[in-house]
């Protein structure tokens, strides 16, 4: 309750306080001024908060659905693996260096002089290096690096659990070991699947780091727009309007999450 509740009510208040000069910058409603609705009224009314929601669940989506891609075959092999352990250590490796660091070895791997250039040029591909920093595609490539471990977990647990005897009788009844695959362990792990995805989707919608140092500068996310308010413009109230805005949007996929976490 201190730690969790505590912070979303103090949020909570900010989104309906008033800007003000001092510190904290923001008027409480009980100072007399009441209930400020403008804030929630500005993030619904104006496009740069609605289209900063929309990019940031895009984003979101498109690196749970790249970690499930990556992921999926990741977890369910080395739950077939014989040296389990092995390979999930080199899976949760990142976790044990710093995030900064990681990034920074993007930048290091996509920059006009970095390693992908220059191999692409040292093999007469390319003459000139190619835009890969600062790129749809680079904010794309490190967030799913970064959120791939909380894609493969689930995964592979489910995978774990699965009867190995389902899929040797239906091979005795004629299945290929595709469509084994697809009609009977397939749908066995849907639920870890779309638990898998939910996972990496709802921390991703507000991240901050990954797309600041490798996204496009026009990649208005959530992330950037909060810290903007918050640092920038010192508004805390519209930055907490707009982190309440996120929430509630988060807020299905949160239950959904706890149910097909049950479900897994």
């Amino acid at each position: 309750m201190l730690f969790v509740a505590l912070p979303l009510v103090l949020v909570g208040v900010m989104a309906v306080s008033w800007q003000a000069e001092g510190i904290p910058p923001y008027a409480p409603p009980w100072r007399g001024q009441g209930v400020n609705p403008d804030n929630l009224r500005l993030i619904l009314d104006d496009p740069h908060y609605r289209d900063a929601l929309l990019q940031s669940l895009v984003i979101a989506a498109a690196t749970a659905a790249g970690c499930i891609f990556l992921g999926g075959p990741m977890g369910i092999a080395i739950a077939r693996a014989r040296r389990r352990e092995a390979l999930l250590a080199a899976v949760l490796l990142p976790f044990w260096t710093g995030f900064l660091i990681r990034v920074g070895a993007w930048i290091g791997l996509l920059r006009d002089e970095g390693w992908i250039n220059g191999i692409l040029r040292a093999a007469g591909w390319i003459e000139a290096p190619l835009p890969l920093l600062y790129t749809n595609g680079a904010m794309l490539v490190g967030m799913v690096h970064a959120y791939l471990p909380f894609a493969v977990l689930p995964i592979f647990a489910a995978a774990t659990r699965l009867d190995p005897s389902l899929e040797e009788a239906a091979a005795d009844l004629g299945a290929t070991p595709g469509l084994a695959f697809v009609t009977v362990t397939l749908p066995q792990l849907f639920p870890a699947l779309a638990a898998a995805f939910l996972l990496v989707f709802i921390p991703a919608a507000g991240e901050y780091v990954i797309p600041t140092l490798l996204g496009p500068a026009e990649a208005t996310l959530v992330g950037r727009v909060l810290f903007e308010e918050f640092f920038g413009n010192r508004d805390w109230p519209v930055a907490s309007a707009l982190a309440v805005a996120l929430l509630v949007l988060l807020i299905g996929p949160i239950l959904l999450f706890q149910r097909l976490g049950r479900a897994a």
